[in-house]
């Protein structure tokens, strides 16, 4: 009995020890050099024979190469090829499910309706291998954001490269996520319900409802309480600015009752997730300074009298209105398709935002929205040296190909279980 009980340890070790993540890089001793690439910096700027140098996890010069100073530690010769800061996904629940079809490995939605106080960090799970699978196409860092209710609770933000959530984190609770009910029902039609189009009866209900709570949970704030109200207590954050309100809508109605609301309840900083209709309402967007993550470009149009490739031009209509933009994954199969995220930023780029707007979707616009620019989002002097090394422009699939690629100046292992089954299977062909 006892040799069954060790032989199956050592076989499940032996399978954990194949199948987890690369084992985190250790912290930066050694400096470096990136010389002779095309440095895109994540602002809308690009050098053309650049220099990078950083030490200590930080960025130390960035210039042209032909400035003569000495180089330090490492010199990486990059000639030809393209050095980007890392890529930044918002509003994605990478690390909080695994397999779609196995329940126990999802703990992206608690049960409840009204739940600012459940923070995702510390279910994250860095050794997840999708999120692994995220590196090699240059995605970097994440918001991970929880899913269900009415409030589903608070997101942070994470780098890809940890041994457990407290190395991960960048920056704890950044935000409470809203989901906006919809002023319109669409009837099941697979469940025999009439599919037409209605407004949903409920919707200024919902709506009274969730201004209560705030409401309720300010009074509760400037009180002093005997008994703790743990998700009131959540709320401080977004009353006074600490926190974002992430409200996720999608509809002209949706959006501009919304930002009704924040003005109602007192809440100082909100950003629109999904945003299918912002265009409708970009001048109040604009107006109130209130920034849009837009889900994929990958998609079909959610109106029937929608151009077929609106969702390809939405970033560059918003743009264009003064708002900034980020990308974001909710829906199907949102964790497996975060790894495509350059390439939703290039299908923007293609329809009329350019290449380095199209950039800033995913570097320095994303940063600035999730409060993280004074680290990330640009190569600038004194940020964090989060970045990697392209053969070719990292918009585009056929050359987005990682040569290096570091985390706060830590080179990272750019091998998965997927690098893993290529090799496996290209090696078969080709010895045949």
């Amino acid at each position: 009995m006892k040799k069954s009980y060790i032989y199956n340890f050592v076989f499940l070790f032996f399978i954990g020890t194949c199948f987890a993540q690369q084992t985190p890089a250790p912290k930066q001793t050694t400096g470096y050099s990136i010389e002779g690439a095309t440095a895109h910096l994540g602002n809308g700027k690009v050098i053309e024979n650049a220099l990078i140098m950083f030490s200590e996890g930080k960025i130390t010069f960035v210039g042209s190469a032909e400035n003569k100073i000495a180089r330090i530690g490492k010199t990486i010769q990059a000639k030809g090829k393209h050095v980007y800061p890392g890529f930044i996904v918002t509003n994605s629940s990478l690390g909080l499910g695994e397999i779609d079809a196995v329940r126990a490995t999802l703990d992206y939605d608690e049960v409840g309706k009204m739940l600012p106080h459940i923070r995702s960090l510390i279910a994250y799970n860095p050794e997840s291998r999708v999120v692994e699978s995220m590196r090699p196409n240059g995605v970097l860092i994440g918001q991970i954001t929880p899913r269900g209710g009415t409030i589903s609770g608070s997101s942070s933000i994470v780098q890809f490269d940890a041994w457990n959530w407290e190395d991960a984190a960048i920056k704890a609770d950044d935000g409470i996520h809203l989901n906006w009910p919809n002023s319109i029902t669409y009837g099941r039609f697979w469940l025999g319900e009439d599919p037409t189009i209605k407004p949903n009866k409920e919707y200024a209900k919902n709506i009274e409802k969730i201004t209560s709570f705030f409401l309720d949970g300010k009074r509760y704030l400037k009180t002093n309480h005997l008994a703790k109200n743990i998700p009131f207590e959540a709320l401080k954050g977004v009353f006074d600015g600490h926190k974002k309100l992430y409200i996720h809508a999608s509809g002209a109605t949706e959006i501009t009752d919304a930002v009704n609301f924040i003005k109602e309840v007192g809440v100082a900083k909100m950003v629109i997730i999904h945003g299918d209709e912002a265009y409708k309402v970009a001048d109040l967007l604009a107006e109130n300074k209130i920034p849009v993550i837009l889900n994929r470009a990958h998609r079909l149009p959610n109106n029937n009298d929608d151009d077929y490739d609106f969702p390809y031009k939405s970033a560059k209509i918003l743009t264009d209105k003064g708002i900034m933009v980020a990308i974001g994954m909710e829906g199907s199969m949102e964790r497996m398709s975060a790894r495509n995220l350059p390439f939703y930023a290039g299908t923007y780029a293609a329809y009329g935002l350019g290449k380095e707007e199209a950039l800033k979707l995913i570097t320095s616009n994303a940063a600035k929205i999730l409060g993280i620019d004074n680290r990330l989002g640009t190569l600038e002097v004194g940020k964090d040296a989060t970045l990697f090394i392209s053969e070719g422009d990292a918009l585009d699939m056929k050359t987005n190909v990682l040569t290096d690629a570091f985390i706060q100046g830590r080179k990272i292992s750019l091998e998965t279980h997927q690098t893993a089954l290529w090799k496996r299977y290209s090696n078969k062909y080709s010895s045949q």
